[in-house]
């Protein structure tokens, strides 16, 4: 009897935590539809008992049935799918942060990243980069494209400036240029986990059309990128040690780590520490 009891009560609780998420991603629904102006989306203004969008006008912006986004607002129906959340989300004009909010509130999860078109860094970012020397410092999008770099990042790693903007690629410069594979004590190692971590970071982003160009011209130019490719490997960068041969230092190690940067999923900044004193010592004196 006491099992009993304590079954239904589990069961009870369960079935009202559950009303109270899906309470509240109604309530979220119904507060982000009343603030949009109907105006604004060719809607008529006249004749309307509260202000913003109607149900109705939300399902039909959303391509899904009223019925559908009704239930959804009455905490019905059981969780929607992303692809519901998705189209909500825009019919909505809901901003990153408000799309975040709507799949943690019907799904649980934050949303799949979606690949920006701006790749510019803030001044203010820049000023972190530069702060950072003697430690090499630069920010890579999601296609590893180098977009910010500090002062011992170009006398380290690469002369980034040097570069027209199309091959400042980790990618193209590991296996298509002489000076940077040469740097590599150990390439292979090397190539095969950059491969790896470049997958990842264009799928988490949602870059895979944006990424396809370079992975057919890399392929073209680079058999070894192309079998690389092809075993479908995945790795993290997130933190590690980097050994380098430097024309003018000689062998340098490097501790490397990867940050996010907030609001800007598409973006990462990777700082390389010299590993010993002597290390940062010889990377001071290049500096100046």
């Amino acid at each position: 009897m006491t099992n009993r009891t304590g079954r239904r009560a589990m069961m009870e609780n369960g079935s009202a935590q559950q009303s109270s998420g899906e309470s509240r991603l109604g309530a979220y629904l119904k507060d982000r539809r009343a603030k949009l102006d109907p105006a604004a989306f060719g809607f008529s203004a006249e004749r309307r008992r509260t202000r913003g969008l109607r149900r109705e006008e939300v399902a039909q912006r959303a391509n899904i049935s009223t019925t559908w986004y009704i239930w959804l607002e009455q905490g019905r129906g059981g969780a929607p799918s992303a692809d519901v959340l998705e189209r909500i989300a825009r019919a909505l004009m809901l901003t990153d942060a408000e799309r975040e909010h709507l799949f943690l509130l019907g799904l649980n999860r934050l949303p799949t990243l979606r690949h920006p078109v701006g790749e510019a860094v803030t001044p203010r970012l820049q000023r972190v980069l530069d702060a950072l020397n003697p430690s090499p410092a630069l920010v890579k999008t999601a296609t590893w494209d180098v977009v910010a770099w500090n002062r011992a990042a170009a006398a380290v790693l690469t002369d980034y400036g040097a570069l027209p903007a199309a091959q400042r690629n980790i990618l193209r410069l590991i296996f298509c240029d002489p000076r940077v594979r040469a740097a590599q004590f150990d390439w292979e190692g090397v190539a095969r986990f950059v491969v790896g971590a470049f997958r990842a970071d264009a799928a988490r982003a949602g870059a895979h059309e944006a990424v396809r160009a370079l992975i057919e011209d890399l392929s073209r130019q680079s058999p070894e990128f192309a079998a690389l490719w092809t075993a479908n490997d995945v790795s993290h960068f997130g933190e590690g040690v980097k050994r380098l041969r430097h024309p003018t230092l000689g062998t340098l190690e490097l501790e490397y780590s990867a940050f996010a940067v907030d609001r800007r999923p598409d973006l990462t900044m990777l700082v390389y520490n010299p590993a010993t004193p002597d290390d940062a010592e010889r990377v001071r004196a290049l500096l100046a």
